[in-house]
């Protein structure tokens, strides 16, 4: 895990500073033509959220090295329409397939052992999920993710504990969380939030004055419904800022936030230029994935040869990889967008060191909400 870790740094690094990592060079013969195609989750590459942040970062990719890159966009928001898309840029003669969200989990069991020549790339896809599709589609016993993939998950309690700690300390008290659906990942940003905002007003000595409203909508978009939920969180119940986490929810969180002046605050990627649209300012900041620093040091080793034995048949669990250079890191918040003015961006750096070298701690442990000193009011899933 760590050999796997340091080497997404180092390509990372490499990437930031145009120095290449010390890999073992390729003659110019043995150099690998790579021909990547992008799978979108059902929605398009202009969704401004996963898909299209992924497939930005491989446009980025192929332009710089004159690399052919295709996006495929399935028929509809099922497995069977994935498994097409995936055998229809197969069937094209591309030989990188790019996978990002959880949703891909058995389209990748489907396709991956019967096309053992093309590189998968599958962002968001646990070992639960991969284990699950797995046994559901008659694997044997022992089956393992073989050498031409590789998967990337998320510590996602880490930039979920960083938002709620920095609202915390900008100053607001009365926080909501809403999740999409009940899926790891979605629990794993709402119980980092609860803790980072815990942590925060245990440190200033407000945790009795601070209070977290939290639920699920039980879909991945915001409609009338949801809006109607958060309106009467806004309206009522004087929620101040709402961490809106799953796909699309997040507009019925700015389309309540809007009517009275409040805040939300974005995931997965930098989600300010759109949640600003319905407010200046609006977006306090985003808990973040880089995916852009993972497709860069995923495609990089496919080019230079070295995919399957630096990546090939893991799945891996990104999070922070150094103290000081806050970007380079595979989770965390945006500085140069976020509205806060309290909580600076030293004050952040701080944090981040403080998390790395273990001085903070955040629990993954989903298995039960967490235990905190703030008041916590969890309501039933809206739908």
């Amino acid at each position: 895990m760590k050999k796997i870790l340091l080497g997404l740094m180092c390509t990372v690094l490499a990437a930031a500073s145009f120095v290449s990592c010390n890999k073992k060079k390729v003659v110019e013969e043995e150099k690998i033509t790579l021909r990547v195609a992008m799978v979108t989750d059902y929605g398009d590459i202009t969704d401004q959220s996963f898909n299209q942040t992924t497939y930005e970062a491989c446009k980025s990719f192929c332009e710089s090295r004159g690399l052919d890159l295709r996006y495929y966009k399935p028929a509809n928001d099922s497995t069977e329409a994935r498994v097409s898309s995936i055998n229809a840029a197969i069937q094209d003669d591309y030989n990188v397939v790019v996978l990002p969200g959880f949703a891909f989990s058995e389209a990748l069991v489907k396709t991956v052992d019967e096309n053992p020549e093309v590189t998968f790339v599958a962002l968001d896809v646990s070992e639960f999920d991969v284990l699950t599709a797995a046994k559901a589609f008659g694997k044997p016993d022992g089956w393992k993710l073989p050498s031409n993939a590789f998967c990337a998950v998320y510590k996602e309690e880490l930039p979920g504990f960083m938002a709620g700690y920095a609202a915390v300390k900008e100053g607001y008290k009365h926080l909501g969380f809403l999740g999409g659906m009940a899926v790891p990942a979605v629990i794993r940003f709402g119980y980092g939030f609860v803790l980072g905002a815990d942590k925060a007003a245990t440190e200033m000595g407000i945790a009795k004055d601070v209070v977290v409203e939290f639920v699920y909508g039980g879909q991945f978009y915001g409609d009338q419904t949801i809006t109607s939920s958060m309106d009467a969180w806004y309206l009522q119940r004087g929620v101040e800022v709402v961490f809106a986490c799953g796909g699309g929810i997040w507009t019925s969180a700015a389309e309540a936030a809007a009517k009275v002046g409040g805040k939300v605050i974005g995931v997965d990627v930098d989600q300010s230029a759109l949640i600003n649209k319905y407010g200046d300012g609006m977006c306090v900041t985003s808990a973040m994935k880089s995916l852009a620093a993972t497709v860069n040091a995923t495609l990089s080793s496919a080019l230079d040869g070295s995919f399957k034995t630096e990546f090939g048949g893991t799945i891996t669990a990104l999070g922070l990889v150094s103290d000081k250079e806050v970007d380079e890191n595979f989770v965390g918040l945006p500085t140069d967008t976020w509205s806060m003015k309290k909580f600076t961006v030293a004050d952040y750096k701080t944090l981040v060191a403080d998390m790395f070298y273990g001085k903070v701690t955040v629990s993954d442990d989903i298995s039960a909400l967490p235990k905190v000193s703030v008041k916590l009011n969890v309501y039933p899933n809206i739908k």
